[in-house]
């Protein structure tokens, strides 16, 4: 079975990941599944993203370095979208080597690899949200506001990977279409950002 195929497989999978990298700040995969480590990029792209957008709001920090982690978290989003797509291309060529006799012409709104993108940043909001929960120096009103966010993403995070479910099955059964769409972000590319390629000239 295709990693991506089964949801509880990649609950727990993200839930087991961002644990380990909390602890153990030398992220490392274990799984060899080229499936797998294609959707761990996009875990690892966001969870690396969260702590930079968390140290970029710290006032106390001069505005030299928090340049920098802007710079660092613009970096970040656009290897997380390079991961995106990588995941829509490994799946499309999945699903071009599989027999489907079923043709459709509907498209989902959002490609597998988007899911994946939020379902990701759905599971460390439900990590940090837990972690609110059992602070022994919040009052009981921002302990118990926590733990109705917490269900709530639970909540959020269970129907999204009921949809992502669907989304592949239809896509495997050719009830969907699946089609790569490339992003094509021009502000990184010094050929097509003009603020870039006019100091060039």
């Amino acid at each position: 079975m295709i990693f991506f195929q089964n949801s509880y497989r990649l609950k727990e999978t993200f839930d087991k990941y961002i644990k380990l990298w909390h602890f153990d700040h030398h992220p490392q995969f274990t799984e060899t599944d080229p499936n797998a480590v294609s959707v761990l990029n996009i875990l690892l792209a966001n969870y690396t993203l969260w702590h930079l957008e968390d140290r970029a709001r710290d006032n106390s920090s001069d505005d030299s370095i928090i340049a920098n982690i802007k710079r660092e978290i613009d970096k970040q989003n656009q290897i997380r979208n390079d991961y995106i797509e990588k995941f829509d291309i490994l799946l499309d060529s999945i699903l071009k080597s599989i027999p489907i006799t079923t043709i459709s012409n509907i498209f989902n709104s959002e490609t597998p690899g988007a899911i994946i993108d939020r379902l990701t940043i759905l599971s460390l909001k439900i990590y940090h949200m837990r972690e609110q929960t059992d602070r022994e120096d919040a009052s009981e009103e921002h302990i118990e506001k926590c733990k109705y966010r917490l269900n709530t993403l639970i909540m959020q995070r269970d129907d999204l990977l009921n949809a992502f479910d669907k989304l592949i099955l239809d896509l495997f059964n050719g009830n969907k279409i699946h089609k790569v769409y490339y992003q094509f972000k021009m502000y990184n590319d010094p050929s097509l950002n003009p603020v870039l390629y006019s100091k060039n000239k």
